[in-house]
């Protein structure tokens, strides 16, 4: 076993991460020093702080970062409208690259020699986690104690508490799921979920209402974007964050945002997961409304062509790879343009486009007319048009080339 001085912990103040804590300090023989961040998942973040205390813990980091978290990661990963296989947001993925950040940066502030994490050896979650730290610190040691223990069920994660006198908040009504929770989205695995064939109960839903049970009267909303980025709303100026949290809210009251889907992990399983995230849902129809009257065409298709690599390369934890910033460069090049307004009708689940407008427009009302153009566009000129892109199939054809 390495020697290990120090070690950073992503600490959630939860069963897992307070066993992790105090199982890192008595294996190692180390300091550990714990990491907890705010972004956004509606839980007070503070009382981490007595829990981490209790442990014996002296470095204690508590941080807001949700300002950052949108900003610097969901924002540039919705100007590419990203999606993952068809329908996943990627609210969970796109979270661990800023974690990764701070687990590296607070290990250089403190002199750690490690870091770890309380993610499984089944998920995703340790991929991202780990590639990140290792673009960031290539020497940096990582500590998976759910790769190394024998604690792999709660029942002895209980009797651990109880053997080294770890206090653990009993909540009432606890849910039954595994979750996970950011400003862009909450996630929902385990239990009933784990049956592919079972639908979802309605109680476990947080941050939504039903469509069935939204208000019966549409909610609209004007959307205003500078450079691909949502920076008001119905004319108010709002901070990344702000738009978010915002979106959140209409969403969620409007029934919209809920997903059910079975997605294919990066280790290699099938797993079926829920998933609410309103505010993206909004956001993403936005953007793709405000781009179709202001990038060119052949732009438009290449970032929908180059859209699925992107989204596969933040689910499978490749954010900090140069490929990644490739991209970014290029998407983000293609956003200069993408300024204007869009208005969204919000009724039971839908996000319906009702009107968008730019001074950047593309749109020529003189040529898409079906009225009199004015000579703006000689019909005549697609007879030709259609010509030269049949000619490569009547040559085929009149070789005896035949097709169906």
């Amino acid at each position: 076993m390495k020697e290990i001085n120090k070690v950073v912990l992503a600490y959630s103040g939860g069963l897992d991460t307070s066993v992790i804590a105090k199982w890192l300090a008595e294996t190692y023989d180390c300091e550990v020093v714990t990491f907890t961040a705010d972004l956004g998942q509606g839980e007070e973040v503070e009382p981490a702080r007595a829990k981490a205390e209790a442990l014996g813990i002296k470095e204690i980091y508590i941080e807001d970062l949700r300002e950052e978290f949108v900003r610097d990661f969901v924002f540039p990963m919705f100007r590419a409208n990203t999606v993952y296989e068809g329908e996943y947001l990627l609210g969970t993925s796109i979270a661990r690259p800023l974690i990764s950040k701070r687990l590296i940066e607070i290990a250089n502030e403190t002199g750690a020699d490690a870091i770890s994490h309380g993610a499984t050896g089944k998920g995703n979650d340790q991929v991202r986690f780990e590639l990140g730290a290792y673009a960031l610190k290539p020497g940096v040691h990582v500590i998976a104690p759910w790769r190394e223990w024998d604690l792999n069920s709660r029942e002895k994660l209980m009797a651990y508490c109880a053997e080294h006198d770890i206090q653990i908040e009993k909540k009432k009504g606890k849910s039954p799921y595994s979750m996970d929770a950011n400003l862009l989205h909450i996630s929902y695995e385990g239990d009933i979920l784990e049956d592919p064939w079972a639908e979802a109960e309605d109680d476990m839903w947080r941050w939504s209402v039903s469509p069935e049970n939204a208000p019966d009267k549409p909610l609209y909303i004007d959307l205003t974007y500078k450079k691909g980025d949502i920076v008001a709303i119905d004319g108010q100026e709002m901070t990344p964050a702000e738009v978010l949290t915002h979106l959140n809210k209409v969403g969620g009251d409007n029934g919209i945002g809920r997903l059910d889907i079975v997605e294919n992990r990066y280790v290699g399983m099938k797993s079926r997961g829920c998933y609410e995230t309103p505010g993206g849902t909004i956001m993403l129809k936005g953007h793709r409304a405000i781009e179709s009257i202001t990038l060119d065409r052949e732009v438009a298709h290449l970032k929908d062509e180059l859209m699925p690599r992107y989204a596969k390369l933040i689910y499978n934890g490749y954010w900090w790879s140069p490929e990644r910033e490739m991209l970014q460069k290029m998407i983000d090049e293609s956003q200069e343009c993408v300024n204007g307004v869009v208005r969204l009708k919000l009724y039971k689940g839908n996000v319906v486009v009702v009107g968008r407008k730019s001074e950047d427009s593309l749109f020529d009302e003189n040529i898409a007319t079906f009225e009199d153009d004015a000579g703006a566009y000689d019909q005549a000129d697609a007879e030709g048009f259609i010509k030269l892109n049949a000619l490569r199939l009547r040559i085929a054809a009149n070789k005896g080339r035949k097709l169906g």
